[in-house]
């Protein structure tokens, strides 16, 4: 399985509901996240893997970068976790709203 997933296909995941886990520090999540996305930071992902709910994850960070790494540690945890393609800066720039607000996960 890929790590990592085209816009496209994420945006059309998205719009099927699956979970989105959003691996970015709170005050990043806080001013502007992909709606629905759950906030666990990749600093605390390791001790939060109860948080991640079961079936397949959508992961998101700025650029595609730490959600590489989130997704890597959720796959070899034995969970379907793939990265997203320039994370929430390309879901906002090939016009996805962002919602704004304090951390849910």
């Amino acid at each position: 399985m890929p790590n990592e997933e085209s816009l496209r296909a994420f945006q059309a995941a998205h719009h099927r509901g699956e979970v989105v886990i959003d691996v970015r520090d709170r005050v990043e999540y806080a001013t502007g996240h992909v709606p629905g996305a759950i906030s666990i930071p990749l600093d605390r992902l390791a001790a939060r893997l109860d948080h991640v709910p079961a079936g397949r994850v959508h992961v998101v960070c700025a650029s595609g970068n730490r959600s590489k790494v989130a997704a890597d540690l959720l796959r070899r945890t034995g969970r379907d976790a793939v990265s997203v393609a320039g994370g929430t800066t390309a879901w906002h720039r090939a016009g996805g709203t962002l919602a704004r607000g304090r951390h849910t996960g």
